[in-house]
């Protein structure tokens, strides 16, 4: 690929802090650099913005942040953009209002932008210390960011189908993890104390966690374990045995290998036929076999029986997660097989080159 190439990356959130950033772009970057590709970043929210974001209240401060982040993409529309070859927008140029900074840079600038999107984003969905805002979120733009774009990438075929409605450049890649440099470590150190069920994700998504309740409280009954969450809010439980641990991205992986087995929990909504499973992805990278709730994309990423299990309800729960708690064979047998699955579909390896023909004519 020509190194003279250069890409300016859109971003929605600060580089580093935001999962679905971190795995779907900015894990690419070193894959730019090895290809002597040049880019720059351009973030909508500080680091301090971003801090405030999803917290109660601090309405004008938040209010603040959001001018602030629109003051800066225009300056970068008008004063940078032109010096790039590529745009690479993750979601959306900005959170509020229409598509004024894609119409710009499609219509009157003429950039070729890449739209790049991991959530089913033309369906409503608010988080609750944002509420006040959501009638100005404009869930419509997405058709025509969709129509103007050069090339859209979706995080699964959900995604893309929509996409396809409007673009015919549409590639699936699947939110990925690097297998070499991150997520290399494979569990099989044998836990002679408590086993631990865990679920990672960050405070947007803790409400999924609340259908899975009933099979936990009823697991821990009769069989003693211990529920560790990860994320950036601490929740409350009413379970006898369970632990929270600080979302920490030095001691992510670490973190993670501490259970033994995972749980990813979804409704079966729209919404959720539009998640990329990347909670599934994590543990399996890293030989951690997964229960999983049957909604979407998860039945392709677990093969039912082979590298985890599918529940549809709280008796199949129970019986999934007491199946793998009781057998430490099986729990190893299932996690080999998911961590090969991992390599072959969703590490960053296995989706270099369709990443980087993102920037082929």
């Amino acid at each position: 690929m020509p190194a003279q190439k250069k890409i300016l990356f859109i971003l929605p959130y600060p580089v580093g802090h935001a999962p679905s950033q971190r795995f779907r772009v900015e894990a690419f970057f070193p894959l730019l650099e090895q290809h002597q590709i040049t880019f720059s970043t351009h973030s909508f929210l500080s680091v301090k913005a971003w801090n405030i974001l999803y917290k109660k209240g601090s309405f004008l401060q938040k209010i603040s942040a959001v001018l602030k982040g629109y003051v800066s993409r225009y300056y970068v529309l008008f004063f940078k953009a032109w010096r790039y070859e590529y745009v690479f927008i993750h979601r959306e140029a900005a959170p509020l209002g229409p598509p004024v900074f894609e119409w710009l840079l499609a219509k009157i600038f003429r950039k070729k932008y890449i739209l790049d999107y991991d959530d089913a984003i033309w369906i409503p969905n608010t988080s609750e210390e944002n509420r006040l805002v959501s009638w100005v979120k404009a869930f419509w733009k997405v058709k025509y960011t969709c129509k103007w774009a050069y090339k859209v990438v979706g995080g699964n075929d959900y995604l893309c189908e929509y996409a396809r409605r409007y673009n015919s450049k549409v590639i699936k890649i699947p939110t990925c993890v690097d297998t070499i440099r991150r997520h290399n470590t494979l569990k099989t150190a044998k836990n002679t104390g408590k086993r631990i069920i865990g679920w990672t994700g960050s405070h947007s998504t803790l409400h999924y966690l609340e259908q899975l309740l009933p099979a936990l409280v009823e697991l821990q009954q009769d069989h003693p374990f211990e529920f560790l969450v990860i994320s950036n809010k601490a929740p409350q439980l009413p379970l006898a045995d369970w632990r929270f641990i600080p979302w920490n991205e030095q001691s992510e992986v670490t973190d993670l290998l501490q259970m033994d087995i995972g749980v990813m929990p979804l409704k079966s909504d729209a919404w959720s036929e539009g998640k990329c499973g990347f909670k599934l992805i994590q543990y399996l990278s890293l030989g951690i076999p997964a229960v999983a709730s049957d909604v979407g994309v998860n039945n392709q990423i677990i093969q039912n029986g082979v590298s985890g299990y599918l529940a549809t309800d709280s008796q199949e729960w129970v019986a999934a997660l007491k199946s793998l708690l009781l057998d430490e064979a099986l729990r190893e047998r299932m996690g080999k097989a998911g961590r090969a699955k991992v390599l072959e579909e969703y590490s960053i390896q296995s989706a270099s080159n369709k990443f980087l023909s993102l920037f082929a004519k």
